[in-house]
């Protein structure tokens, strides 16, 4: 997303900053169940942190004494098959939210889509998105 007129060019950057408990466990979840790419974070950063490149953006894992309590506020991550994450989710002892037509997460069209949260509550949204002709929707 860009904002660009005479006096001003931005480029809306995308990392997502999350907090964690232990490291340890969170690097067990993200890249060992959700399999996602840890990134090298910079040489200049001399405290513990956990990166994650994630198409063009990224995901930064804060350790905290106090991580965020559970609630609605999420992240979604695009995946290209939602049925085999959701069952590694489920296989791991991960919580599954499925939507709910009479709730306020209620299925998208041509989306496959479920809910998930880390090992310290952060909500995450998982989403295939289909083809108007697919019909696996």
């Amino acid at each position: 997303h860009t904002v660009d007129d005479d006096t001003n060019h931005a480029v809306l950057l995308c990392p997502l900053q999350v907090l964690c408990a232990d490291l340890k466990r969170s690097r067990e979840f993200y890249t060992g169940i959700l399999g996602l790419e840890q990134a090298e974070k910079p040489s200049t950063f001399n405290f513990d942190v956990l990166w994650y490149r994630i198409g063009d953006s990224q995901l930064h894992m804060l350790p905290s004494d106090k991580p965020d309590v559970r609630n609605p506020r999420h992240f979604a991550l695009r995946v290209d098959d939602a049925l085999a994450l959701r069952a590694r989710l489920k296989e791991h002892g991960c919580i599954v939210e499925e939507t709910d037509p009479e709730s306020v997460n209620p299925p998208i069209p041509g989306v496959d889509r479920f809910f998930t949260n880390d090992p310290d509550s952060n909500r995450i949204e998982i989403m295939q998105f289909f083809e108007a002709d697919d019909t696996d929707t």
